[in-house]
């Protein structure tokens, strides 16, 4: 599970993670980016603009009470071609087509 914790510590994480020639899977994009093999998880940025509506909704007289809880309705799966490379991982092209993002 992904936790601040880890966020701080995701470039040392991947580090010796790349020495001992083990993949690493994030929940965010942001261990991806780090040089994780992988990340597959909630978009931030859809998780962050949503609960917008809730004040809205709120400000506008419903009942705190009365919403429903949401979950997180869209999805990032990002692949890290340089680690898989690093790995010596061939990804399948039906794997690639299926990625929001290939790092290069």
């Amino acid at each position: 599970m992904q936790s601040p914790r880890l966020f701080a510590y995701r470039f040392q994480i991947v580090k010796l993670a790349a020495e001992a020639r083990l993949p690493v899977m994030g929940m965010f994009v942001n261990f991806a980016q780090a040089g994780a093999l992988l990340s597959y998880g909630p978009d931030v940025v859809d998780m962050c603009s949503r609960p917008s509506e809730y004040v809205d909704r709120i400000l506008k007289g419903t009942k705190p009470g009365d919403l429903p809880i949401q979950r997180p309705q869209k999805f990032d799966f990002v692949l890290n071609m340089r680690t898989a490379k690093a790995l010596h991982l061939t990804i399948p092209q039906s794997i690639l087509m299926r990625a929001d993002q290939v790092i290069r």
